[in-house]
């Protein structure tokens, strides 16, 4: 049984304020494609407790990569007095600085467009927006961003005026790579980077295989859902231009009932581009040009390719992991590693990532509770596809 870990706590300068070794719970969610949070409640009269003030970081003892900021407390106190004075503070990774910003195009383009592994991809959006923007006033303070490895698969994307961080979980979902700031504590800095996961599952021979299943005593409960009433796999993407002259390209070649159809208005592909020249009098002048056909089919293909994986089947997997299971976290496997679950009364045999983690600190115990593959989506996340859709500003 893990005891209640340390909390550090330390100001927006790296220093050191104190730590807390006592506190009534602590729920950490980690996230691999989206944001997570951490809520911590706390008796008011613990030591280090009134540290706990709005913008300074909490991190468990030396686990940099989960660190969290705090942006909200409240306190209650009922007729028991000091007993039930607790703070509950609520705090999001370092990461959701990131919604602050919003993805901004280059001054003589209406999209920001970028292609490549989805690691550059990504990195070029934070970059733009949150470390080397164009105003050095969008600029996050000691932000950096670490060195390319350019992992992940090709992405084509193009954006405007969205959010930084619902940008990059869009990209993180379709190549499968995490993305998260740490602390760099010895260089005084915030690192963003991304990371791949391990592939665990049982029928790979490289790493050791990592099962969940109530058989192997390594889940103790396991909830599955699967629907296809939102599923599409053949889509007609719409780009520029109007009636018979708009430009259309088709994905998939289903038939019959087997054909689920889809239509993506893409009308925001450009057709041109802007060429930096000279005039006659040697003056920076900028012209459009024609974009090669080519290319403006592949961006339609990606654009196309991006809402139908957003109406792929959907399976959902959701379980709390056994903390004395034959698998121990952080050391046999870790948030974003891809797993299989088993259960054969089911009938049912699945490998698929960990994309979310809660960890659970209590007097009485610790417990882990996973989400594997896709989350439901809640009633706000279904309003945003609704609003999505209506909205041509608001599509991909």
């Amino acid at each position: 049984m893990k005891a209640l870990i340390p909390l550090r706590i330390i100001d927006l300068q790296f220093n050191l304020i104190d730590e807390i070794t006592g506190y009534e719970s602590l729920q950490i969610t980690r996230s691999w494609s989206g944001i997570g949070s951490i809520e911590l409640k706390i008796n008011r009269h613990i030591r280090g407790a009134n540290e706990l003030l709005k913008d300074r970081i909490v991190f468990p003892h030396n686990q940099l990569h989960k660190a969290y900021v705090i942006l909200h407390r409240d306190i209650d106190l009922d007729k028991e007095g000091k007993k039930s004075e607790n703070w509950s503070i609520k705090a999001l990774p370092l990461k959701a600085w990131l919604s602050r910003r919003i993805t901004l195009p280059p001054s003589h383009t209406a999209y920001d467009n970028k292609q490549g592994d989805a690691e550059t991809v990504m990195k070029h959006y934070v970059d733009r927006n949150a470390v080397n923007p164009d105003d050095p006033s969008r600029i996050i303070p000691n932000l950096v961003i670490a060195p390319s490895h350019h992992r992940g698969s090709t992405v084509s994307w193009s954006s405007r005026f969205k959010s930084l961080p619902e940008e990059l979980e869009e990209i993180s979902l379709l190549s499968g790579i995490g993305w998260n700031v740490f602390l760099d504590i010895q260089n005084k800095k915030f690192i963003f980077d991304v990371s791949e996961g391990l592939d665990l599952t049982a029928g790979q021979s490289v790493n050791p295989p990592v099962i969940f299943s109530p058989e192997f005593n390594s889940l103790k409960s396991m909830s599955y859902t699967e629907s296809t009433l939102s599923y599409k796999n053949m889509a007609y993407v719409a780009g520029q231009g109007e009636g018979i002259d708009r430009r259309v390209v088709t994905i998939g070649t289903p038939v019959g009932l087997d054909r689920h159809e889809l239509f993506v208005d893409a009308r925001d592909v450009e057709e041109t581009k802007d060429v930096e020249k000279t005039d006659a009098e040697g003056n920076p002048i900028t012209e459009q040009v024609p974009r090669p056909e080519q290319d403006i089919i592949n961006d339609l293909l990606n654009r196309g390719e991006q809402k139908l994986a957003e109406h792929a089947d959907e399976v959902y997997l959701d379980g709390q992991i056994l903390t004395k299971s034959p698998f121990v976290y952080e050391q046999d496997y870790d948030l974003g590693d891809i797993v299989t679950l088993q259960n054969r009364e089911w009938g049912l045999t699945l490998n698929s990532r960990l994309t979310e983690i809660k960890e659970i600190y209590e007097p009485a115990g610790f417990q882990i509770e996973a989400t594997f593959g896709n989350k439901k989506p809640t009633l706000i996340d279904k309003i945003k596809q609704g609003l999505a859709r209506m909205n041509p500003e608001l599509t991909k």
